[in-house]
């Protein structure tokens, strides 16, 4: 009889200190959203009713205020992704943080990113 032994492996996210985060700068751009079941860049699954997001830039682990230019409404969503690789876009959320913002039926919307402690809505046209 041969025994296999697995290793259990963690992948941490880096904490990132808030003094870098109040450094995102504001941005404003395209965002759609997606839903799979696959492994995200930080190694955890990715679970399509979170509050997470892929950005190609962003630390993994910060987290942002995304704002649906549309009708005003903010969440905060975790980076734990890259992406997305579609001209024009900025950011992919999860099903459950485009759900929040009202633009399930769409697939996109106009949003801006920010620092969490950001205010709403004003530095987009």
């Amino acid at each position: 009889m041969t025994a296999i032994a697995i290793a259990a492996s963690t992948i941490s996210i880096p904490r990132i200190a808030d003094a870098q985060v109040n450094e995102i700068k504001t941005t404003c751009g395209g965002a759609s959203w997606y839903a799979l079941h696959s492994r995200t860049a930080s190694g955890e699954r990715m679970n399509p009713a979170a509050m997470t997001a892929a950005h190609k830039t962003l630390p993994l682990g910060s987290k942002v205020k995304v704002t649906n230019l549309r009708n005003n409404k903010s969440i905060v969503v975790t980076i734990n992704d890259r992406g997305p690789f579609v001209k024009g876009r900025m950011i992919d959320l999860s099903k459950g943080a485009a759900q929040k913002l009202d633009f399930i039926h769409t697939g996109t919307a106009r949003v801006q990113i920010e620092a969490p402690g950001g205010s709403n809505g004003g530095d987009c046209a």
